[in-house]
């Protein structure tokens, strides 16, 4: 792994390799939070916003324009926002709703199963919340990398993580706020996590339509990146080159099968 010690991890090694393996088009960023406004702050080059965003447009600035940027809850648009990395409290009011009831979902009922559903940051630990490109170190280290990356270029980095230590992975969908899904449930359980970006964060966080998001710790990226290595010695590489569908597949599969 691209480590300088047991504790220590290479960051911009990670990036450097990650690139080489799946040629990505997006900055892959940290993200940590702040037990005080104060820690963000002393971040250097750190920058703060001058209007209200959603934390979708705040992780956009670090991936698609290299910013590093920290918020506390008054830069965010609503609770939602809030609540997902813990700067507001996920009380009865914001597991009611309300503002979805006839947006997005039917019906009340319907509407606080989906906030029931969402994994949120507990309330009370943190105050502010800060991102930034992984390889600048400005993170060091960060709580959760963000890997935006298409389809193809997901499977390989799933299947380097599944190459030693395997476990099946099983992630949800819980449809709008699907940070819920990829930084949400990364904060809060250290577990890789695997997104389908919503409509807000296509909208206002501009994440193409091809793109996935992969949300997990810095020591499961590097873990990653060694399984990927190892696999792409067996020619199991991205990016994927179709074989054709009317081709006998024995010849290519013994490139990779024949000494089994």
């Amino acid at each position: 792994m691209q480590q300088q010690s047991a504790d220590r991890i290479d960051l911009a090694g990670l990036v450097a390799d990650l690139n080489s393996l799946l040629r990505l088009k997006t900055n892959v960023i940290g993200m940590k939070l702040f037990a005080t406004a104060a820690e963000m702050e002393a971040i250097p080059k750190i920058r703060r916003p001058n209007a209200i965003h959603t934390t979708d447009q705040i992780v956009s600035m670090a991936a698609r324009l290299g910013w590093t940027v920290g918020i506390t809850a008054d830069d965010l648009v609503g609770s939602q926002c809030r609540a997902v990395i813990g700067l507001s409290p996920q009380d009865d009011k914001w597991l009611a709703g309300e503002n979805y009831v006839g947006v997005w979902h039917g019906t009340a009922e319907d509407a606080r199963k989906r906030q029931e559903a969402l994994d949120v940051v507990p309330f009370g630990h943190y105050q502010a919340l800060a991102v930034s490109p992984l390889a600048s170190g400005r993170l060091d280290p960060p709580d959760i990398c963000l890997v935006y990356a298409t389809p193809g270029q997901m499977i390989i980095l799933i299947n380097g993580l599944q190459y030693t230590g395997y476990k099946k992975f099983e992630w949800g969908v819980v449809g709008e706020t699907a940070c819920a899904d990829s930084w949400g449930r990364a904060l809060k359980t250290g577990e890789p996590s695997l997104s389908l970006p919503c409509y807000a964060e296509r909208r206002y966080g501009g994440v193409p339509d091809e793109e996935m998001l992969m949300a997990l710790k810095p020591s499961h990226l590097a873990k990653a990146i060694e399984g990927m290595k190892a696999l792409a010695k067996n020619g199991l590489r991205y990016p994927i080159p179709p074989y054709g569908i009317q081709s006998d597949v024995r010849a290519g599969m013994g490139v990779s099968y024949a000494k089994k």
